[in-house]
């Protein structure tokens, strides 16, 4: 694996982790009825999925140019905790959403 790649893995992995990181900030800030700066750092993980995105971005249009993407466990792991933070901050919305629901009765 070159050092290109290793910079892209290892950017998705950073980005990812915040952002996910940040949704689970968020839930626990809409339970403790902080619903405002819940959404703010909904917005803010938004933006770490967006720029780990650019990474993975990155790695497409070089495969879609002709340029064979070597696998390796790190682009594996990678991708995991793209998918896993986009999962997370998806369900984080919907937690957010039910918190100020309650918070409303």
């Amino acid at each position: 694996m070159d050092d290109k790649m290793i910079e892209i893995s290892f950017g998705i992995i950073g980005f990812a982790g915040d952002a996910k990181g940040l949704a689970f900030e968020a839930i626990r800030e809409a339970k403790q009825g902080n619903i405002e700066k819940a959404r703010e750092l909904i917005a803010e993980s938004k933006e770490g999925i967006h720029k780990a995105h650019k990474f993975q971005t990155e790695l497409i249009q070089s495969e879609a140019s002709g340029n064979k993407t070597e696998m390796s466990v790190i682009l594996v792991h990678a991708q995991d905790h793209l998918m896993n933070a986009m999962n997370f901050q998806q369900l984080a919305e919907e937690f957010i959403d039910l918190y100020e629901r309650l918070e409303s009765k």
